[in-house]
């Protein structure tokens, strides 16, 4: 399944939502975002996301890091 319009979610893609989300592009910055993101972008091969995911971790709870966690199990079993 495509997350956005028919395009396959590609580890490109992710990592830019992960970055988007960390930086606060749509409003306001979502670490627990960010780590999903990056997550499943590393999961696809992206080692730069798992770079991100490890550096952005550090500033999280270890409650915020579960459900970022939990929403990327999640969007695994939609997509």
């Amino acid at each position: 399944m495509a997350i956005m319009g028919e395009a396959p979610a590609t580890a490109d893609i992710l990592f830019q939502m992960g970055l988007d989300s960390a930086c606060g592009r749509s409003g306001r910055a979502d670490l627990v975002a960010a780590h999903k993101w990056f997550n499943l972008a590393a999961m696809k091969g992206n080692q730069e996301a798992a770079r991100y995911r490890k550096e952005i971790s550090s500033e999280m709870s270890a409650a915020d890091i579960a459900e970022a966690q939990r929403t990327a199990r999640e969007w695994l079993q939609l997509h």
